[in-house]
């Protein structure tokens, strides 16, 4: 019953905040600062925040729980360039509506996630060191909002044909164990 209680609160967050912004261009902030057991981090990526903050290029975010971000993920990439996710769809689209959940990774968790779209995880980035978090990752659903083709961004070989609905093929790493500071 809880985990049912996470996923409709989420869906409630969602559908919030896109109402409160209805006509906002871009409604969350760029290159968000994650709290996450009271230290600031980054999603580790490319440098396109403001002040070369580390960010996934193309996404804004919005921390909606001490666990938990919500986002949109445009065809953008670093320092603005054009169709960098996808070259079939239009500059600065929204591509994905994506939740995120700061969680710790083990395999078991790595399956139950996996079989709610949470396929992609990203590292934490201290912003205070640079160091990484010690054992908490984000892990990401993209859903998509329309039909494209996904060319992969820094990761080409990641490319593939997007339908509307979670992407299960949204660069999957889940299987691949997070390791903390000893990687």
């Amino acid at each position: 019953m809880k985990k049912y209680a996470i996923m409709v609160g989420t869906i409630l967050a969602v559908v919030v905040l896109l109402a409160g912004t209805a006509g906002a261009e871009h409604p969350f902030v760029h290159g968000i600062v994650l709290n996450v057991d009271y230290v600031d981090y980054y999603m580790a990526g490319p440098a396109d925040g403001p002040g070369g903050a580390k960010d996934v290029p193309g996404h804004e975010w919005h921390q909606i729980g001490p666990n938990e971000v919500v986002g949109w993920h445009y065809n953008t990439g670093p320092s603005g360039m054009a169709k960098w996710w996808s070259s079939d769809a239009e500059d600065n689209a929204l591509l994905f509506v994506v939740s995120g959940i700061i969680d710790t990774w083990s395999l078991d968790k790595a399956a139950w996630y996996f079989s709610r779209g949470y396929v992609h995880y990203h590292e934490l980035v201290s912003v205070m060191d640079g160091t990484l978090h010690p054992t908490k990752v984000v892990w990401l659903r993209h859903v998509a909002v329309s039909n494209f083709n996904f060319d992969g961004g820094p990761m080409p070989q990641m490319g593939h044909q997007v339908t509307p609905g979670v992407d299960y093929n949204f660069m999957p790493n889940w299987t691949m164990p997070y390791m903390g500071e000893t990687h």
